[in-house]
């Protein structure tokens, strides 16, 4: 039949080639080829929709054999012409077949295939692979298969047995398939973005598969589409689903997601199906509705976008049921309503230019029991805010605006702040007077209240640092502060606490301080690591303030601890500045070994000044002689993290402040603890001082690859001997959780169990049980 075989006849078999070439390129034009790229081959899958189809195939394939015929087409040639390279290569020339056999790779553009054997019947265009076939598309996705049947684009064709592994992740296998126009169908099909293979490399169920009489792959919208669908986890089939598609490769697609069901006291169980809508790549809405067995449902919905200035997200809730806001006893249809309940949460940020940007969250509830009840948030005040800023090398400028809703029952809502504008800039010089740095600040702030006293505030400050290193290795940085302030307060009647009060009307006031601080750095070798021993010493002289004249809004939390223990002003805020000159000492310690380091302070400060100071009984900073503070930190590799904060009587070393962090175990098995006593003798009258105890734990333990039990735990310890104010008894649990989950490389399930002991108008106290699963690499 005219067979011509040319495996030792090299120069007839590239006249052969060029011949083919030739004619390829009178039948489709000039490009130059495409170069040959990796794939990888194995043998045929046993089970086309088991476990064995869905398996990875094998190693790569060696490289081409350097003395194989190579029958690439020159630089100038068609680019929608096949180039091959192979081991042998046969002609028929009676029926115009050539026969490639031996690592066969076939390239046309970025289409490529690879086989054991290629022939290609030049008349009808059918080009049929065979044995350890592979074929990509320019997208990455791999087809593996017995037997192909293509055309000779190699873009489309039919599949027996055929496995793809997609680029983006995820197998999908069947008994048969083509693929037309770059997109696969295929029929008796499994699909998994599961490993199919153990960590020994036995083989494996895959978490969850979609089983499906037929399967559609659209590379181009990254896209699946299934129609006779199951989803099976850990082998169990579930409820079947006649139409199922779900996006692959991180893109987005609409469609539902999956289904959230909890239960609680409250409102019984719960069944929430979110519905996802993708209008672009950067914008998308998902629209949840809440079904419950107890009450009216509820809709969620939250838009999301993202574009070239920033982005922003918009939740929002609604329902409408029976409420009870500022009631603590049950409810009953003589004491609660019903209405529109709901929430919304929108925040957001763009960058206009490299310098200014825009940022804002407005979080707003209709009641304050709605986001307890429905478990959306434990928040007990919701903060607005509005902002403007610049921000280079050297200066800042902020403009704001701030509100506040308060969800606490029994707290008016008429004496929560609004604070419109605040307005902060400030500017550094670094070359300043004597080779020092300075820093100018100027700042506004007013505060209005629909039930309270409303205050307006204005200052201008000046502030020059200067640091030197002697030549003893100390360290030494003199301060100059000068401050001068406008206020105006009114209505001040209305605030309980007198010291937060102020004056009525306009008063002015300037501050001013001087103060020297030195550190003397010691570092060695110690315990075969390194040591560094540092005292600290510091003088600040500044003189009596006017202090009790204006209102105090944002220094009211004034306590001792480590963090402020050297600051130029120990107060939080701008309102209140503590006056008289005092002198500080401490001392720092670090100790640095392999794996291991220690980190601690200590210090204590001292006041000239006899008079009485208006820092109030039970900082540590009310008499002459301050309390001691400290804190320390040790750590030991990635298995211990400790940290301990305390503050000592200055008289009795009674710990007024022992708070406690600790960390034990690794990633997946740890146990988490912390404990906070304030004993400070506060005085009641101090509403923004509170003693109080409480104790935390929380720990997860994996007990097994997958598995993982893990739970936590709040208690409440304060007794009215430490806050006259509080309903506790010492021992009072707030809330606990306890869940135990299963997590791999494609799948999360969980349940949890939560108990609430607190009974907040609506929100009963009691049990709520979440059961979670997620799909991951899925969404529908």
């Amino acid at each position: 039949m005219g067979l011509v075989t040319t495996r030792k006849a090299l120069l007839l078999t590239s006249a052969l080639a060029l011949l083919v070439a030739a004619e390829a390129r009178a039948q489709e034009g000039t490009a130059a080829p495409d170069s040959p790229a990796a794939a990888q081959t194995t043998s045929p899958p046993e089970s086309p929709i088991g476990t064995d189809a869905l398996r990875d195939r094998g190693t790569p394939l060696p490289p081409p054999n350097p003395n194989a015929v190579d029958a690439s087409a020159p630089e100038d040639a068609d680019a929608d012409q096949i180039d091959f390279t192979a081991d042998q290569l046969d002609y028929d020339y009676d029926h115009d077949v050539v026969i490639a056999t031996g690592n066969v790779r076939l390239y046309r553009r970025s289409d490529k295939l690879r086989a054991d054997k290629v022939t290609w019947d030049r008349k009808t265009g059918q080009v049929v692979a065979e044995g350890n076939i592979v074929i990509v598309n320019p997208g990455g996705d791999a087809a593996y298969g017995d037997r192909i049947e293509l055309t000779d684009t190699l873009r489309d064709g039919v599949v027996q047995n055929m496995l793809v592994v997609l680029d983006a992740g995820g197998r999908i296998a069947a008994k048969r398939g083509y693929r037309q126009d770059g997109v696969i169908t295929v029929y008796d099909a499994a699909y998994t973005p599961c490993s199919v293979t153990g960590s020994d490399g036995c083989p494996k169920e895959p978490s969850w598969k979609i089983t499906a009489n037929k399967v559609v792959y659209n590379p181009n919208i990254h896209r699946i589409r299934y129609t006779g669908a199951r989803i099976s986890v850990f082998g169990f089939a579930t409820v079947p689903m006649p139409a199922l598609s779900h996006p692959v490769g991180g893109v987005s697609g609409s469609g539902l997601l999956l289904p959230d069901l909890r239960y609680n006291r409250t409102n019984g169980v719960q069944f929430a199906l979110p519905y996802f809508f993708s209008f672009a790549p950067n914008r998308d809405l998902t629209v949840t509705p809440h079904i419950y067995s107890s009450v009216l449902p509820m809709m969620e919905a939250q838009y999301r976008e993202l574009n070239s200035l920033g982005a922003f997200q918009v939740t929002a809730y609604g329902t409408y049921s029976r409420r009870s806001d500022d009631l603590l006893a049950p409810i009953t249809a003589a004491n609660s309503n019903e209405a529109f309940r709901g929430y919304i949460d929108a925040v957001g940020r763009y960058q206009l230019d490299p310098y200014w940007s825009v940022s804002g969250s407005i979080r707003v509830a209709s009641d304050r029991t709605f986001l307890r009840r429905y478990d959306i948030s434990r928040d007990d005040r919701l903060r607005n805010n509005l902002r403007v800023e610049r921000i280079d090398e050297d200066s800042y400028l902020s403009i704001n605006g701030w509100a506040v809703q308060t969800l606490r029952l029994g707290e008016s809502q008429g004496a929560q702040p609004i604070a419109l504008p605040e307005i902060d800039y400030r500017r550094r010089l670094n070359e300043g007077l004597i080779g020092g740095r300075i820093e100018l600040e100027v700042n506004t702030l007013a505060i209005g209240r629909t039930n309270g006293e409303d205050s307006q505030r204005a200052f201008a400050s000046f502030k020059w640092d200067l640091r030197k290193l002697t030549s003893w290795g100390q360290e030494i940085t003199l301060t100059a502060y000068g401050r001068g302030d406008l206020y105006h307060a009114s209505d001040v009647a209305s605030t309980t606490v007198v010291s937060y009060r102020g004056d009525p009307g306009f008063h002015a006031r300037a501050i001013g301080a001087l103060a020297l601080d030195m550190k003397w750095p010691l570092v060695g070798p110690a315990f075969g690591g390194i040591q560094r021993i540092t005292p600290r010493f510091q003088i600040v002289a500044s003189p009596r303030i006017a202090n009790l004249d204006v209102p105090n809004e944002d220094a009211r939390a004034v306590d001792l601890e480590d963090s402020n223990l050297f600051a130029l002003n120990r107060f939080p805020g701008y309102d209140r500045w503590e006056d008289s000159t005092r002198f500080t000492w401490g001392l720092d310690y670090s100790l640095y070994l392999s794996g291991f380091t220690v980190d601690a302070n200590v210090g204590q400060s001292y006041r000239l000044s006899s008079r009485p100071s208006i820092l109030p009984a039970g900082t540590g900073l009310d008499g002459r002689v301050s309390d001691i503070v400290g804190r320390t930190v040790i750590r030991f590799r990635d298995f211990v993290s400790l940290t301990h904060r305390y503050r000592l009587d200055k008289d009795s070393l009674a710990v007024r402040r022992n708070e406690i962090d600790m960390t034990l175990g690794s990633r997946s098995t740890y146990v988490s603890m912390g404990y906070l006593r304030l004993d400070r003798n506060i005085a009641p009258a101090l509403e923004d001082l509170r003693d109080r105890e409480e104790a935390r734990i929380a720990g997860r333990v994996q007990i097994a690859r997958f598995w993982s039990v893990s739970g936590s735990m709040l208690i409440d310890l304060t007794d009215r001997k430490e806050d006259p104010l509080s309903t506790a008894d010492g021992f009072t649990p707030v809330r606990h959780r306890l869940g135990i989950a299963y997590e791999d490389d494609c799948l999360r399930l969980g349940l949890t169990w939560k108990q609430d002991y607190e009974t907040t108008g609506d929100a009963k106290r009691g049990s709520s049980f979440i059961l979670s699963l997620a799909f991951k690499n899925l969404g529908f």
